[in-house]
C-alpha cells in the first residue's frame, strides 16, 4: 500500500527540521490521519549527515540512506527497527490501515522477525485474525528485546512462533525501556540496603521512626494535593497505608481503600466514577480549562481490569518492584477512576505494592511523598509529560453542570503508555528515602534519645518538657531563646541551662552536615 507523504513543514505543531521527510511512526500518522501523538518522531534527512543519526529537538534525524520508501510497509518496518515502540500509534495505525495491508507485509517475509512480530501485534491488539495459516516451524522470537525492553515471562504463541513478553494485555500495555539510569538504581540493591539499616537499629527505635516516616509521608501527600488536612484525616490516610499490600489488588480492594482514607462520602460517590472529571482551572463564567481529562467513565471498568491485569503478570515474572509500583500507580492516576481522591490513592498505591513485592522491611514505610514534594516540579513535569499530549486529541465540550463530556473514543490514550521517565522520578524518590531518610530519622531519634537521657541525669523535668528543651534549642542554633527562659524554662538556673545548651549541642554534633551530605 503506498503512502501519500507530501513533504510536511509541520507535525503534530512541531517544525520539521529543514531537508527531511517524516518517517516512521510520523509519516504513518501523517498518512493516515492518526489522532494520537507521536512523543518520539523520526524524520530523514535529503542529505547525508554526520553519524547515521543525531538528535534536533525533539526530532530523531537520520542519514539519507535510512530513507525506507514510500509504502505502508516500508515505514511501519522502519518504525519497529529503529524508533521505540509506540503501542498507542501501533493500534491506531492498524485500526485505520486496510487489514489486507497487513497481510500483504506478512506474507511477503512469514518468517522474518520484523513480519511475526507485527503480525502478532495486529491480532492482540486489534482482536481481528489475519487472514493467515498459522506460522512455519522455525525458532520462536521475543515480541521484544529484553536487552532493550523491561519483559515479562515469556508466553509462546504458536501461531505467530512468537514469546510474548509484554508487561501486559491488549486493554492495558505498559512499556519501559531499560536506560543507563534505570539500570544503576536497580543495580543499588535498595530493598536490601534498607533491610540492613532497620536490621542494625532496635526494634524500639525502627518503630518510632516507621511512626514518624509515616506521619511524614501522609502531611505530604496532602500537602501535594494542596490540602492540610486535620489530624483525623491524617489518621485515615496512614491507615490505608498501612493496610497496602494485606490484600491481593482488584478493584474491589482500590474501592475499600478510597473509603478508607475518604470516611465521609455524602459528597464524594464512592467506587468508580460515573461522569467525567478533569484537572484545571475555570474561566470567569466557571466553565472548564482541563489541563488533563481523565478516561471516560463507560471505559473504566476495562481499563481498570486491565491494570489490575498487567499487575498481576508483572508480580508473576518477578519484575523489579519500583517498576511494578511505577507503572500501577501513574496508570491508575492516568485513568483518574475515582471522583476524588486520585492522587492521594496512586500514591498509596506504591506503597501498596512496595509492600506486597516485600521490597519494604516489615512495618515500614517509605516516606515517598515527602521526597514528592521536595521535587514537586519534577513530579508535576513528569505527570504532564504523559498527559499533556493527549489533550490536542480529546474532543470535549463544557456540560451545563460545568463538567465536561469526551466526544470520541479515547480508551486507548490511556491503554498505551512508556513509562520509562516515570519510573525514573519514582526510583529517584525510593532512592532517596532509603539512603537519605531512612538513615536520618533512625539517626536523629538515636540523638535524641541521648539527649533526653542525659537531660534528665541533670535536671528531673517531665518527658514532654524535655522533649520540648530539645526542639526550642534546635531551632534557635544550640540555644535556648530569651523567650523561653523567662517562659517555661524559668525556675532552671542560668548554670543549668548552659549544661542543658551543651547537652543538645553535643548530642546533635554533626548531624546537619551528616544530613546535608546525605542529600
Amino acid at each position: 500500500m503506498q503512502l501519500e507523504l507530501a513533504h510536511a513543514s509541520h507535525f503534530q505543531e512541531s517544525a520539521v527540521p529543514d531537508g527531511t521527510r517524516l518517517a516512521g511512526w510520523a509519516a504513518l500518522a501523517q498518512a493516515l490521519s492518526i489522532k494520537a501523538p507521536v512523543r518520539r518522531p523520526s524524520c530523514v534527512s535529503e542529505k547525508h549527515i554526520k553519524g547515521s543519526q543525531r538528535e534536533e529537538d525533539t526530532w530523531q534525524v537520520f542519514d539519507k540512506r535510512y530513507w525506507p520508501g514510500d509504502t505502508f510497509a516500508d515505514h511501519l518496518t522502519f518504525a519497529f527497527r529503529h524508533e521505540v515502540l509506540d503501542l498507542l500509534i501501533l493500534k491506531r495505525v492498524f485500526d485505520a490501515a486496510p487489514m489486507d495491508a497487513v497481510e500483504e507485509l506478512v506474507r511477503a517475509a512469514p518468517t522474518g522477525v520484523p513480519a511475526r512480530r507485527l503480525w502478532f501485534f495486529y491480532e492482540k491488539l486489534t482482536g481481528r485474525t489475519l487472514n493467515l495459516p498459522d506460522g512455519q516451524n522455525v525458532a520462536a522470537i521475543d515480541l521484544l528485546d529484553p536487552a532493550a525492553y523491561v519483559t515479562a515471562k515469556p508466553r509462546l504463541s504458536r501461531r505467530h512462533r512468537v514469546r510474548d513478553n509484554l508487561l501486559g494485555a491488549a486493554r492495558f500495555c505498559p512499556v519501559i525501556r531499560r536506560t543507563k539510569a534505570l539500570e544503576e538504581f536497580v543495580g543499588r540493591a535498595l530493598d536490601e540496603k534498607a533491610r540492613e539499616t532497620v536490621g542494625r537499629t532496635g526494634s524500639h527505635l525502627v518503630a518510632r521512626a516507621a511512626s514518624f516516616m509515616l506521619l511524614a509521608d501522609s502531611r505530604a501527600s496532602f500537602e501535594i494535593e494542596g490540602e492540610r488536612p486535620p489530624r483525623n484525616r491524617l489518621e485515615r490516610w496512614g491507615r490505608a497505608v498501612v493496610q497496602a499490600g494485606r490484600n491481593k489488588l482488584d478493584v474491589d480492594e482500590i474501592v475499600r481503600l478510597h473509603q478508607v482514607l475518604i470516611e465521609d462520602t455524602r459528597f464524594i460517590q464512592p467506587g468508580l466514577r460515573r461522569e467525567s472529571v478533569f484537572l484545571g482551572e475555570r474561566d470567569h463564567n466557571y466553565d472548564p480549562l482541563p489541563e488533563f481529562i481523565g478516561a471516560r467513565p463507560d471505559d473504566l471498568a476495562d481499563l481498570m481490569e486491565g491494570l489490575i491485569e498487567a499487575n498481576d503478570r508483572m508480580s508473576e515474572a518477578g519484575i523489579d518492584p519500583v517498576l511494578q509500583a511505577t507503572i500501577t500507580a501513574f496508570g491508575f492516576v492516568y485513568i483518574h477512576p475515582l471522583q476524588d481522591g486520585n492522587g492521594r490513592l496512586h500514591r498509596c498505591l506504591i506503597h501498596h505494592v512496595l509492600a506486597e513485592r516485600k521490597f519494604t522491611p516489615a512495618g515500614m514505610v517509605f516516606p515517598v511523598s515527602s521526597v514528592m514534594l521536595n521535587r514537586m516540579d519534577n513530579y508535576r513535569t513528569t505527570l504532564q509529560a504523559d498527559t499533556g499530549p493527549l489533550m490536542p486529541f480529546i474532543e470535549w465540550r463544557p456540560t451545563p453542570d460545568r463538567n465536561v463530556e469526551v466526544l470520541n473514543d479515547t480508551a486507548d490514550l490511556y491503554r498505551y503508555f512508556d513509562y520509562t521517565a516515570a519510573a525514573e522520578f519514582l526510583y529517584g524518590c525510593v532512592q532517596r528515602a532509603v539512603e537519605h531518610d531512612l538513615p536520618r530519622e533512625i539517626e536523629y531519634l538515636r540523638r535524641h534519645d541521648e539527649a533526653l537521657r542525659r537531660i534528665m541525669d541533670t535536671v528531673e523535668m517531665p518527658d514532654r518538657l524535655a522533649e520540648d528543651l530539645i526542639m526550642f534549642i534546635r531551632q534557635n542554633g544550640g540555644v535556648l531563646s530569651k523567650r523561653r527562659r523567662q517562659g517555661e524554662f524559668e525556675p532552671l538556673s542560668d548554670e543549668e541551662v548552659a549544661q542543658l545548651e551543651f547537652v543538645v549541642q553535643e548530642a546533635f554534633d554533626g548531624f546537619d552536615e551528616i544530613a546535608v551530605s546525605a542529600a
